[in-house]
């Protein structure tokens, strides 16, 4: 009984195969659709047509939700073209975080400068990054010097009474 069996289940197999000659039976690409996939891509769009690169970067950005971190880079890498030339020369940015961006200016002038400006770099950073992604400027002045640390640094309290 199961050689029978075994006989139809070749013999239809045959006869298929027979009704469609094109159909290939061994492991492929297109395997399990039933179709054999073309040669050339037609004159229409085609998956398989070559595509542009910043087209294929951009889709994959947004594949694994990259857009975020891709703004918050573009605020570091083009602070010129996000804030203006005159801005940049005497300005950088330091840390962004949680949407606060901490900008360094060159002197204290510059920095009460960029704090009367606050609102319209806001306004130009939303423009040119996207909404929400830096809701806030710290902006301070340079970083002076520390004398915490040198060659000529007394560790512990120091000398105390040195006149006495």
């Amino acid at each position: 009984m199961a050689r029978a069996v075994l006989d139809a289940a070749l013999a239809k197999r045959r006869d298929a195969a027979a009704r469609n000659p094109r159909r290939r039976t061994g492991s492929g690409e297109g395997q399990g659709t039933g179709r054999r996939p073309r040669g050339y891509s037609g004159p229409g769009p085609d998956p398989r047509d070559p595509q542009l690169f910043g087209d294929m970067l951009q889709r994959l950005m947004k594949a694994r939700g990259w857009e975020r971190p891709k703004a918050e880079a573009t605020v570091f890498g083009a602070w010129e073209k996000v804030v203006g030339p005159d801005i940049a020369k005497h300005s950088r940015p330091v840390k962004l975080d949680a949407g606060v961006l901490t900008v360094e200016a060159e002197s204290t002038a510059w920095a009460t400068q960029l704090r009367l400006l606050a609102a319209t770099l806001l306004r130009n950073i939303a423009k040119e990054i996207g909404h929400n992604v830096v809701t806030r400027l710290n902006i301070h002045g340079p970083a002076a010097p520390s004398w915490n640390k040198g060659p000529r640094r007394v560790q512990g309290r120091g000398p105390r009474d040195t006149y006495g």
